[in-house]
């Protein structure tokens, strides 16, 4: 191997090492507090595409777009109660990850209850339904007949 081959080599081994060396990514925002402000009224708001996330912790387009607005409407200096105010105004109430109990939300707070109170109700019914079937008598007429029926097959068994 020639020397220039070795050197060019070597050259190219320091130069992805030096990139497989590299930190961690600068943080969006140079302000920490900004970005913790940020974070703290993301975490108030809910995903619209995952909606069972904050804007925090989703990585969805539509929350990275709302995170950044956040993060534009506090630079231009309004506050988080702005914010969160401008969101339930564009979106209303299920922006809110802990939306208010009112008359709009309480299906969102009561719904749950509901269906379960329905659900036990059905099995409530069937319950008592199929033990009203389980009592039912047979009359002296049915029993004979029931009687004749399992003669005849037993007789037919027996052939």
């Amino acid at each position: 191997m020639s020397c220039s081959l070795a050197r060019t080599l070597l050259i190219l081994g320091l130069v992805l090492a030096r990139l497989a060396w590299a930190g961690e990514a600068a943080p969006v925002a140079a302000d920490p507090v900004l970005d913790e402000r940020v974070t703290a009224v993301a975490s108030e708001l809910r995903c619209l595409v995952c909606q069972n996330q904050t804007l925090g912790d989703s990585n969805a387009p539509l929350a990275v777009d709302l995170k950044n607005q956040i993060r534009e409407r506090m630079q231009q200096g309004a506050s988080e109660r702005d914010i969160i105010d401008f969101m339930v105004e564009r979106y209303g109430d299920f922006v809110l990850y802990r939306p208010p109990l009112k008359g709009t939300t309480i299906l969102l707070w009561f719904g749950p209850l509901l269906f379960l109170a329905a659900g036990l109700a059905a099995l409530f019914y069937r319950v008592t339904r199929r033990r009203k079937d389980a009592e039912t008598q047979l009359s002296a007429a049915d029993h004979a007949r029931a009687a004749a029926l399992l003669k005849s097959e037993g007789d037919a068994e027996s052939r």
